[in-house]
């Protein structure tokens, strides 16, 4: 179904750039993730601009690569993960502070956009703790078999991944079938994520987000 806000992200322009202006509604947004389109703030340019990146990154969900180490660390007991309990802290924690993960453009504005999604039960979080103190987490939009990760950050080494090693055991569990994080990275690229057209994530996104499936149990 074409989308009711948005130009066919197949025909955006070479750098993903589908469209400037509009709303950070509960509509847009969730429109915008049904079509393979997301904001990302520009320094002083004002409208709100949405993109559909080609070569797209996902992250197989067979696919991740838990190190050693890492594995350690998720045994090891030190943390608690939680799910949804502290979704605004999160991306405040993406935002800003010491180990966030590409979260500069994470505007005061958005936050309350993707808190009023998460409301609605379209927006989620992974927080890993330490006794009562936040130290990671990573949160996303899902829609149907669609998990679109947003940012991650960690106060503590390993945190952030801590938190995606069980996002990924997650979605498995739930039975998403797409793990959305956008762009590579030589970091994410460690962890397993992966480039694919454009044409092919569209049209991977159009199977999946109709599937009868939730994040967590209402």
């Amino acid at each position: 179904m074409p989308s009711k806000f948005f130009p066919n992200p197949a025909e955006s322009s070479s750098d993903g750039l589908v469209a400037a202006g509009g709303e950070l509604t509960p509509d847009w947004l969730l429109d915008a993730y049904r079509h393979g389109i997301f904001p990302w703030p520009m320094e002083d340019f004002e409208p709100h601009v949405w993109w559909s990146p080609d070569p797209r990154a996902v992250l197989p969900l067979d696919g991740f690569r838990a190190s050693k180490r890492l594995l350690r660390r998720v045994r090891s007991g030190q943390f608690a993960v939680t799910f949804d309990k502290a979704f605004g802290d999160v991306m405040s924690g993406c935002a800003s502070g010491p180990g966030r993960e590409g979260g500069t453009w994470i505007t005061p504005i958005m936050i309350d956009s993707y808190c009023e999604i998460h409301q609605l039960g379209h927006a989620h979080s992974v927080e890993v703790w330490r006794a009562d103190q936040l130290i990671g987490g990573v949160y996303g939009v899902s829609i149907g078999g669609l998990f679109a990760a947003e940012s991650m950050f960690h106060r503590e080494r390993d945190a952030s991944k801590v938190a995606l090693y069980h996002l990924v055991k997650h979605l498995n569990d739930r039975g998403y079938q797409l793990l959305d994080v956008q762009q590579w990275t030589p970091h994410t690229g460690s962890l397993g994520v992966i480039e694919i057209p454009r044409h092919e994530y569209l049209g991977r996104l159009a199977e999946v987000v109709d599937l009868p499936v939730t994040f967590v149990d209402t």
